[in-house]
């Protein structure tokens, strides 16, 4: 675990909580999907999956989670209470920001495979929520590399 001075400061500004809660819907919906893959694959019961797709739902299948329990919590509220847009402050440490490239790519990829609709049921993701997911990934990669924080754009919210 990081010392507190090993730590870089995140903070997500003017996050749109709705587009969250449809961002965190839709990577339900693949997890739950993955996870029955997942599944297929340990029992053979799908032997037509791809390899790649399988090494993939096994890398998303890790532990990407991006909130803390206190930023979860704080969201959480702010969606119960229909805050639209809620700022938050992450102290990760600077591999964060190699894992969230990573993250980017393998969630892109697979946006692929569900744009196939040979093996994913799950929709490709939403322009609108792969946006999002780009800021919220990049404001981890650029702030912990020396950039400020940059707001959740208005031309995005449109």
């Amino acid at each position: 675990m990081s010392s507190p001075a090993e730590l870089a400061t995140v903070r997500l500004l003017d996050l749109p909580v709705d587009l969250h809660a449809l961002a965190q819907e839709h990577s339900d919906e693949l997890q739950r999907e993955f996870r029955l893959l997942a599944e297929q694959d340990r029992t053979g019961d799908c032997p037509d999956l791809p390899r790649r797709l399988v090494e993939l739902v096994r890398a998303l299948s890790a532990d990407y989670s991006g909130f803390t329990g206190e930023q979860q919590a704080r969201l959480d509220a702010a969606m119960a209470a229909g805050t639209p847009r809620l700022d938050l402050t992450f102290h990760v440490p600077p591999a964060a920001a190699d894992a969230a490239r990573v993250l980017g790519d393998l969630l892109d990829e697979a946006d692929r495979f569900c744009r196939e609709g040979k093996h994913l049921l799950t929709l490709e993701t939403p322009k609108e929520i792969v946006a999002y997911r780009r800021w919220y990934l990049d404001q981890f990669i650029e702030q912990i590399e020396g950039g400020e924080p940059v707001p959740w754009p208005a031309a995005v919210r449109s």
